[in-house]
């Protein structure tokens, strides 16, 4: 190489290296300095901004010392226990503040006006936020919960077929299937202290394996194992900043150990799949609804669809598998747990839902899907608890368009909207005075006379077009579950219960919940 090319390969190289450089501390000086410029000057203000790591040094002391111990009561005032950063800030710099993850700002939203504005925009104005967590893009990959545009679209419209209306009356016989299985166990347990959460993870494992899947909970625990470990390397790294560049190089033990669940997961979603694909050609499964009506079914059918307008990848196809397996269980373990607890302690309410089961089906008469929808009381009792111990605590996080603003507010590319549900359903300017107390009664007349009109104000499962497909799913999936308990068990709670919610993944009781069996 001659003398005069080497001098322009290093001049080529140096450019490239000072471009790098100037784009990080843009990244992560300028931008940041000059977003938190545009909030100030529009009322926003927080916590100021610390080079790279954001806020979240504070953040995690803030968590840490909100955790150190249980509560001393019984008390359902946990907001500043599970978001105790939001809480302080809050208080500190006002119901809209900013505060940082990194480099990137995050506007907390607790309005109903402006969550509307975010949450029911049809337009491209508030996109959903990519995962800045490496693990939770190992759990859910693009599915539902992330995908946007075309792609959203095509598994939208599957999970609405899957989970709602006719398709859900259909699955009542595998709902009530899998909590005959786990009543009984219990019949060996009667008398004695039974740890809820856990009983009720075997349980919603073994219905979204049997409604979802065709399968039992024995051919689907192998991806829940290595589900449950994912989430457990999650939450130990939630708040862990990669740091741009250097992480793309290098991995730690845990993202390793990450990258691995990650290829065993798929492998074996794939191994069903190609189980379910065998089945069809060799002519023993075929009937009208070619690979079947389940949603496994839906999802292959469209993988195979020769229309490409509804094709969907074998890539798509896993990470939906995987997305409703992680979300559908770990979401209704959590709400079905505090629903057990809340029976519990309140006996009143325990008895009021229990005559109105028993009205209706009697002690032993089976459950049928009609009667379900007329269990008003007990829907009252899922709506309280789901306000007080929302499972989706966080809530959403969006991205701000370019052009859009919120209100009053604009400049606000760059930054990110956080709405935190727990925060919103625990507001006492919203819900009034007694907002921390156990009323089920106050959604007698519905959400929108419980929230002073403001319906945006309640939202366990979102709002808008993005709202949870599987709502309906969930809520059947209560009432029929506490429906079979309160037929068969009175609940106490154990003396050695400690009440400790966690804010992990999902709201989840850090200790377990130990309730005891009375056979009726």
């Amino acid at each position: 190489m001659s003398v005069v090319g080497a001098a322009l390969l290093i001049s080529a190289c140096l450019c490239f290296f000072l471009y790098v450089v100037l784009g990080f501390l843009h990244r992560v000086i300028w931008q940041p300095f000059w977003t938190q410029r545009i909030l100030a000057a529009q009322g926003i203000k927080g916590p100021a901004y610390c080079f790279l790591l954001g806020n979240a040094k504070e953040l995690i002391r803030l968590r840490n010392q909100a955790l150190e111990k249980p509560m001393t009561a019984l008390s359902h005032d946990i907001s500043h226990r599970i978001l105790p950063y939001v809480s302080v800030w809050a208080n500190n710099y006002g119901r809209n503040f900013a505060f940082w993850i990194g480099p990137r700002a995050q506007l907390v939203v607790t309005e109903p006006e402006k969550i509307k504005e975010i949450l029911c925009n049809r337009y491209t104005n508030f996109p959903k936020a990519e995962l800045y967590s490496f693990y939770l893009k190992k759990i859910f990959g693009q599915g539902l919960l992330i995908s946007e545009g075309e792609q959203w679209s095509k598994v939208r419209t599957l999970t609405v077929s899957a989970f709602h209306g006719i398709s859900l009356k259909g699955m009542m016989a595998d709902m009530v299937a899998s909590v005959e299985m786990m009543l009984e166990r219990w019949k060996e347990k009667e008398g004695a202290e039974v740890e809820i959460y856990e009983e009720l993870r075997t349980l919603t494992s073994e219905v979204i394996s049997r409604t979802a899947f065709g399968s039992s909970f024995e051919e689907g625990k192998q991806i829940f194992g290595m589900l449950h470990k994912m989430m457990a390397l999650a939450e130990t790294n939630m708040y862990t900043i990669r740091l741009p560049f250097i992480s793309n190089i290098f991995k730690t033990v845990d993202e390793m150990e990450a990258e691995r669940l990650d290829q065993g997961i798929a492998d074996s979603i794939i191994d069903i799949v190609k189980k379910r694909e065998e089945k069809v050609k060799c002519q023993q499964d075929v009937d009208s609804n070619g690979y079947g009506s389940d949603y496994l079914g839906l999802l292959i059918q469209a993988h195979h669809d020769e229309d490409e307008t509804k094709k969907i990848s074998m890539e798509q196809l896993i990470d939906e598998c995987r997305t409703l397996y992680a979300a559908g269980q770990e979401t209704a373990n959590a709400a079905l747990s505090w629903m057990i607890l809340l029976l519990a302690i309140h006996q009143d309410w325990q008895e009021k839902v229990r005559n109105e089961v028993i009205s209706i089906f009697g002690h032993e008469k089976c459950l049928d899907f009609d009667g379900i929808a007329r269990l008003k009381i007990t829907g009252m009792f899922i709506l309280e608890t789901l306000r007080l111990y929302t499972p989706v605590y966080t809530g959403f996080i969006r991205d701000i368009g370019k052009e859009a603003t919120l209100g009053k507010l604009t400049g606000l590319d760059g930054v990110q909207c956080h709405i935190p549900f727990i925060m919103i359903h625990h507001d006492p300017k919203i819900w009034g005075e007694d907002v921390h107390a156990f009323k089920p009664e106050r959604f007698l007349d519905g959400i929108a006379k419980a929230t002073n009109n403001n319906p945006t104000a309640f939202m366990p499962f979102g709002m808008g077009h993005h709202m949870c497909a599987g709502s309906n799913f969930a809520i059947n999936e209560a009432k029929i579950t506490i429906a079979m308990i309160l037929q068969r068990y009175s609940l106490t709670l154990s003396p050695g219960y400690v009440h400790a919610p966690h804010p992990g993944l999902t709201l989840r009781p850090a200790y377990g919940i130990q309730i005891i069996l009375n056979a009726l």
